[in-house]
């Protein structure tokens, strides 16, 4: 992926990675699109970054995501770097779950079936571009299960699936990449802007830059801290960095 002259569309940028991951493409030089469902959120974002545009867009709407690609088509026709990033996390306990899973489902649709059905919208647009470039925001928690949040880990390892499979199936014609963040600090769930025990936002996304720059064959962005969740399976240390996480964060 070439680091600048793209125009980039990202969700879940009003905040957290998205709005981290835009601040640094904007500087790198590209023109950045944030999309979301907050638009006070994205109204934030673009008052300190006046040349950055703003779109709403709600992830958990199929009819909203099909008339959100044509929008784009018309007035992004350059359109050639999509970030899926928007995400929501909840803790649940399953042996108290109420029958009412709205929570849950609310889970799958947006960090599951928000960027695929994004993804299928966008497609078409971006295949016409020169060079073209997909990058789904995942999490460590695709490969090592936090128990105290199964639905939000269960969609993120659907979504590292759904991007091998991307992978091959557009190879030749579209980069897909995936970046595999740990715990960080954001407003993704209760506190975890302020827990010392997850790395800074800033911290993070310096180094998701530098790899994407020094290493641009990568197709994982994986930061040192991430890697021991990344690499637990392929390391035979699964089971006891399984437990050892969920008694930490349990």
């Amino acid at each position: 992926m070439k680091l600048a002259g793209n125009t980039i569309l990202i969700t879940g940028g009003g905040s957290g990675i998205g709005r981290g991951l835009a601040e640094a493409f904007h500087q790198s030089g590209n023109q950045v699109i944030l999309a979301g469902r907050r638009q006070s959120m994205l109204d934030q974002v673009t008052a300190v970054n006046p040349v950055m545009q703003a779109v709403t867009l709600d992830a958990a709407n199929p009819v909203a995501i099909r008339e959100f690609g044509n929008i784009m088509s018309e007035q992004f026709p350059d359109l050639n770097v999509l970030i899926n990033n928007a995400g929501i996390q909840a803790v649940e306990s399953l042996q108290t779950q109420s029958e009412d899973l709205a929570e849950v489902e609310a889970m799958v649709t947006t960090n599951l079936l928000g960027p695929i059905r994004l993804t299928v919208a966008l497609l078409p647009l971006l295949q016409r571009q020169q060079d073209s470039t997909i990058i789904n925001v995942t999490s460590g928690l695709a490969f090592l299960p936090g128990a105290f949040v199964p639905t939000y880990s269960a969609t993120k390892a659907a979504m590292h699936s759904y991007t091998l499979s991307l992978r091959y199936q557009l190879r030749g014609k579209t980069d897909i990449l995936e970046v595999i963040p740990p715990y960080v600090q954001t407003d993704l769930g209760p506190n975890h802007g302020k827990d010392s025990r997850a790395m800074p936002l800033n911290e993070f996304i310096a180094e998701t830059m530098a790899i994407l720059r020094n290493e641009p064959a990568a197709t994982e962005i994986v930061v040192e801290r991430c890697k021991p969740l990344r690499f637990a399976a392929e390391s035979g240390n699964f089971h006891a960095a399984f437990e050892g996480l969920n008694r930490a964060m349990g």
